[in-house]
């Protein structure tokens, strides 16, 4: 069942919130992306939702990573298993 706006609305504002958490500012400091593996300079860090709000993912330091915007625009709103499979079928 995909969730309410209501409730992607307020998961939003739970991962705005935790950006300007110590914990998030901590974990980009020497920030690789979660998919590439990429260094990512701190300005440029993303934040991902493993499993994305439109699909049910909660703003949770569990389901939350750091990514580089190439990477977060491709994976969109798949799981980050999806994103995986469909990169490596694409790398044959």
């Amino acid at each position: 069942m995909e969730p309410s706006k209501a409730d992607q609305k307020r998961e939003r504002q739970k991962a705005k919130d935790l950006k300007k958490s110590r914990w998030w500012q901590n974990l980009i400091q020497d920030a690789i992306c979660y998919y590439c593996q990429v260094k990512i300079p701190k300005d440029s860090v993303t934040m991902d939702h493993i499993i994305p709000i439109s699909r049910g993912g909660k703003s949770t330091k569990g389901n939350l990573v750091p990514c580089c915007p190439s990477c977060n625009l491709e994976k969109r709103s798949l799981t980050a298993s999806e994103w995986l499979m469909k990169q490596a079928q694409e790398s044959r």
